[in-house]
C-alpha cells in the first residue's frame, strides 16, 4: 500500500496557506514563523530599517557555560573509536583504520562493555 504524506504550511498570522518559514532573532532568541509571501514581505519591510542600521553578528553562538568544547569531544570520540577498533581486532573482527565502525561491531562492543 502506498502512502502520501503531505505537510502544509499555514500562515501563523492569518491561517491561510504559507509559502515559507522565516527565521529571525532578537534579544538573543531565535524565532521561526510560517508566513505567506505577502506577510513575509511585510515582516521584512518592517525590519528593513533596523537591519540596515544594524551590525551583522557572524557565526554561531558560543557554547553554553559548563559545556565541553567541541574539540575536546572530538578527541574523546577518536579515543573511544580507537579503543573499539582495538577491541574488535583482538576478537578477529575486520574494521578499517578510519571511517565509520560497522553497527554490528559497535553492538558487540557495547554488549560486552
Amino acid at each position: 500500500m502506498a502512502q502520501i504524506r503531505e505537510i502544509r504550511l499555514i500562515d501563523d498570522l492569518d491561517g491561510k496557506a504559507a509559502d515559507e518559514t522565516v527565521e529571525f532573532g532578537i534579544d538573543g532568541k531565535v524565532y521561526e514563523i510560517d508566513l505567506s509571501e505577502s506577510n513575509a514581505g511585510k515582516l521584512r519591510d518592517a525590519l528593513a530599517s533596523y537591519v540596515a542600521a544594524a551590525r551583522r553578528a557572524g557565526g554561531r553562538r558560543r557554547a553554553a557555560a559548563g559545556s565541553a568544547p567541541a574539540n575536546r569531544r572530538q578527541s574523546v570520540d577518536r579515543e573511544q573509536n580507537q579503543a573499539i577498533r582495538d577491541w574488535a581486532r583482538k576478537r578477529g573482527m575486520k574494521v578499517s583504520d578510519r571511517g565509520r565502525i560497522p553497527a554490528e561491531v559497535l553492538e558487540a562492543y557495547h554488549q560486552e562493555n
